[in-house]
Order: structure tokens, then sequence, then C-alpha cells
């Protein structure tokens, strides 16, 4: 899939924040277009470098440990998920680096036992990774609030642990050098605002900001529901109600498309919002992200039926 962008009525300018929340500023068409073209490419990059478990980490519970963790703190919605792709790709590489190094050529229940330890000591300190994930995910945005060693420390002690400004330091390297430092990951979140840049440069009638509104609940929402809402759109792909784990295994591509979710969450807001006619959205975001008509409609409405189960879409 490679993103197309149209925009038209170069020079006209952004429109205007709507509210400190949102991220829509005075742009230009060909700062967009750079913007739309650099995500997509990215997306694709990391689509075909993708971990078998890749996902892995993004459980429904664990979202919303780090969700609530971020509002706690103050942040912006953007951190949230940027923090959710860090700890994701973090865990997997660094449970992956532990797993092998564990007892290099020692018998078999020797390494049982070590590797044992070894989850042990990983899951004592997993509330600590998870704050260093929200603290370099807060970092890259920095024109929002910056989570601070001090305010880390703060809130780990209410939590009834009893860390050290050294552990937070150790722990947010750790996540930077096993991630080789590439931690600037553009997110669903990044994905969906873009697009709707996009979409109100392309046609000023489009009412991007009640859409930009409602997308941003709508992917919490996806994102918080996303292993029952994927396993449905899996078997509606495969046609099928019992998914082999080969089928799984080849839809994981599926999961971890940013561009895929923000084009599904932009429709689905847009059929929540009765912005008609609905078809014409469905064919401005197969033109601006590649996605395909089909892809998108089939995508929104297996959103549309977990909002609103019982009805007809």
């Amino acid at each position: 899939m490679t993103a197309v962008l149209v925009v038209k009525g170069k020079g006209r300018r952004a429109r205007s924040q709507p509210s400190p929340e949102v991220a829509f500023v005075a742009t230009s068409p060909e700062m967009l277009e750079e913007l739309l073209v650099g995500v997509a490419k990215e997306n694709e990059a990391n689509l075909s470098r993708l971990s078998q478990h890749a996902g892995s980490f993004k459980k429904s519970k664990l979202i919303e440990f780090v969700f609530r963790l971020c509002e706690q703190l103050g942040l912006h919605q953007v951190t949230r998920y940027q923090a959710v792709e860090i700890l994701d790709r973090f865990m997997i590489q660094y449970i992956d680096k532990l797993y092998s190094s564990t007892c290099p050529g020692s018998d078999k229940d020797t390494e049982k036992i070590d590797w044992i330890q070894m989850q042990i000591t990983i899951q004592e300190h997993f509330v600590l990774r998870i704050m260093s994930c929200v603290q370099i995910a807060s970092k890259i945005s920095f024109h929002y609030q910056i989570v601070d060693i001090s305010m880390a420390l703060k809130f780990l002690q209410s939590l009834g642990y009893s860390y050290k400004k050294e552990d937070l330091l150790n722990s947010e390297l750790l996540v930077l050098k096993t991630l080789s430092f590439q931690v600037n990951v553009p997110s669903p979140f990044t994905h969906t605002e873009i697009l709707l840049e996009v979409m109100g440069y392309n046609d000023p009638s489009v009412p991007v900001k009640p859409l930009h509104s409602i997308s941003l609940k709508v992917l919490m929402f996806v994102y918080l529901m996303r292993n029952t809402i994927y396993e449905n759109l899996l078997k509606i792909a495969i046609e099928n109600s019992t998914p082999t784990e080969l089928q799984r295994t080849k839809f994981l591509s599926v999961k971890e498309d940013c561009m895929l979710l923000a084009v599904g969450v932009i429709g689905t807001s847009a059929f929540i919002l009765n912005y008609t006619p609905w078809c014409k959205v469905v064919q401005q975001l197969a033109s601006i992200s590649g996605v395909t008509e089909e892809s998108i409609s089939e995508f929104s409405q297996v959103i549309l039926k977990h909002i609103f189960p019982g009805e007809n879409h």
C-alpha cells in the first residue's frame, strides 16, 4: 500500500485550532504531502520488519493501564499511543535478548530454572519499564508536558514502589539502548490527524473539527477493544469462524497497520457524524491513503458493530 496525496487549493490557510487539544496548525500543502508520504513509508517499513510477537503487549488491560497513567500525569493523548507502541517494541526485543542469553550451553533443567527466575525479575520491574516508556514518549512530544525524573519517581512512590532516581535513569537508558534509540515511530494517532488535515485541504466542506473530536474517541475505543475487533475482522476476511495459526500469523500485518487503523477510525467517525454521502468519505480516504475502499468500508463496519451492537449498518 502506497499513500497517494491529493492536495488542492495550495496556499489556503489551515483550520484554526478549535481547542488546545487539537494539533491542527498552519501547514502548507507541500509540508502536508511530505508528512503523509513520510508516515506512509515508515508504516510500510515497520510492517516489512514486523516481529512475529508484535502486539503481544497491546492487551486491553495493559493499554488501559498506560492510558490511565498518562491521564494521571496530565499528558496529551498522542503520548498515550506513542507509549504503547514503544512499550510493545521494547518488551519484545528485551525479552528476546534475555531469553537468548539465558545460560547458553547449560543443561535444560538449569536453563529452565534460570529463565523462570528471569521472568520473575521482568515482572517485578514491569511497572518501572512502563513508566520509562511513558517518559520517553512524553519527551518525543516535547511541545506538551514532559515527565521528568522527579514526577515519575513521585508517582511510582505513590503506588508503593521504592525506586530511586538512578533506577529510573537506568531503566530509561535500557529502553533506549534496546530499541537502538529508534523510538520516534508514528502512531495511529499521528496517522489519523494527518489524514484529517489532508481531507480538510482537499475539501473545505469536510467537517474536520467534529470528525477529529469523534475520531479520538473511536481510536481509543478500538485500542481498548483491539483484540476483539481484529479477531472479528479476521473471521470476516477468511470467511471462517475458526482461524488457523497460519492465518493469524499472516493477519498480524493487518493488526499492526497504522494507516488501515486510521482510515477505519475516520470512516467510522464519519458514519457516526452522519456525514453524507458516506461513500464520498471512503473514496477520499482511499485516494489519500492508498487503502482500498472495500477495506475501509469493511473495517468501519466491524468497528461500528462493536460500538453499536445489535444494530444493522
